[in-house]
């Protein structure tokens, strides 16, 4: 999926040893489908050459303000002007603590500065990732300074933490190129659910029969991750509950992880209270075994069938579905039918025994570890199919379906 498709992102890089990481930030939002114009300061060329992130981005970069080549289509000697008159969004990576403090002073005395400072505010935002030793992070002048850049309107992205080049451990390093690329594609989508908090259960559960085995299911929580991504796209804060399952947690996400069915509720139970939606995408274990061994059970060579008896587990959504906050309006419930046959059936059945505004039905066999999947969704007007598609563009689909009926 290419998020990026169509926009045009000017990179700029200030100095620091954090440019080795722009160029490859440069070369993953060109594979993203942005088009990148570079601007180097004269610092940052003590550490990226101009030839290598010309290479990756397909276009000469500018460093000076007296570049007389024709910049933006217009041979006027401007490039302060016509590089952010074309562009979507300018993006500094990395944003260094002299960079930042000469844009609060609207101090201009390079190409890139004067860019920021040129550019029509109210058209091509600004998009700041900081990267600098962690003394440098944690002063209070930067602190003053990230929190008036934010006021005037700039984005100014979190940093990571960890070991820095001057080998210091701690906050101030430049976020990586992944979760840069993250972070600015995640800037040009709606916020349809800013404000909201979600809560999303995902996965399968497992349920024990002693120390070694289980009763579990194909689920592999790729849908609710790619909705638990795509809820904190639309601006929503967002908490993921998951069962047993190996999948990354989408950035910014908070997460929770739980085993059995039992372990889920008194998780969801816990963080409900602050939630305003609840997508139940979790494959919950219908039932549990009525006991758990202490001990694995072993065969004994008589050829004897330990038996097994089994308890239903409780229907943690239909309970939340019930709930006076539920009721009232005050919590969205929404809820996923895997199924195996005559879906529209079963989905429109489980809506209304479940009690839910919402329901998203899929077959199961069809779906359990793919990427992709296709979608009916069910509620008092009707039936809506969502067809076949990947994963987050089907989530991404299904929020806004979400936000719609939250304002409708």
């Amino acid at each position: 999926m290419n998020d990026l498709t169509g926009k045009h992102i000017v990179l700029g890089l200030s100095g620091g040893i954090a440019c080795y990481k722009a160029a490859e930030l440069c070369r993953a939002l060109v594979k993203d489908g942005a088009t990148v114009q570079v601007v180097m300061t004269e610092a940052a060329e003590q550490f990226a050459t101009a030839v290598t992130l010309q290479a990756l981005s397909g276009r000469p970069v500018f460093t000076s303000q007296w570049d007389s080549r024709t910049s933006g289509g217009v041979d006027n000697n401007m490039a302060h002007i016509n590089l952010s008159r074309e562009a979507d969004a300018i993006v500094v990576a990395p944003a260094s603590a002299d960079f930042m403090a000469k844009l609060v002073h609207g101090r201009a005395d390079d190409l890139l500065s004067l860019m920021c400072l040129a550019r029509p505010i109210d058209r091509v935002p600004l998009i700041l990732a900081p990267a600098m030793n962690r003394e440098m992070w944690a002063h209070p002048a930067t602190m003053r300074n990230v929190q008036q850049l934010r006021a005037d309107g700039a984005t100014v992205l979190d940093v990571g933490a960890g070991e820095q080049a001057c080998g210091e451990t701690g906050d101030g390093r430049m976020l990586e190129p992944e979760e840069l690329l993250y972070d600015i594609g995640r800037f040009f989508q709606p916020k349809p659910l800013a404000g909201q908090h979600v809560l999303v259960s995902a996965g399968p559960t497992f349920e024990a029969i002693d120390p070694v085995r289980g009763l579990t299911n194909l689920s592999s929580g790729k849908m609710g991750f790619a909705i638990a991504r795509a809820a904190h796209e639309a601006g929503a804060q967002v908490t993921l509950v998951a069962g047993p399952v190996g999948l990354p947690t989408p950035r910014g996400v908070g997460r929770v992880n739980v085993k059995s069915a039992l372990n889920m509720q008194k998780s969801l139970d816990l963080l409900l209270p602050s939630a305003t939606v609840f997508v139940s995408a979790a494959a919950v274990a219908d039932w549990r075994p009525a006991q758990s061994a202490e001990h694995k059970i072993k065969k004994d060579g008589s050829g004897a069938v330990p038996t097994l008896s089994f308890v239903e587990n409780p229907d943690i959504l239909a309970s939340i579905a019930a709930s006076p906050r539920a009721k009232s309006g005050a919590l969205y419930c929404v809820g996923f039918a895997a199924e195996s046959h005559d879906l529209e059936e079963h989905a429109q059945a489980k809506r209304k025994r479940k009690g839910v505004p919402l329901l998203v039905g899929n077959i199961g066999p069809a779906t359990f570890g793919q990427d992709d999947n296709a979608l009916l969704l069910v509620d008092e007007q009707g039936m809506k199919e969502l067809p076949r598609a990947p994963k987050l563009v089907l989530a991404r689909q299904l929020v806004g379906e979400i936000a719609r009926r939250l304002t409708s």
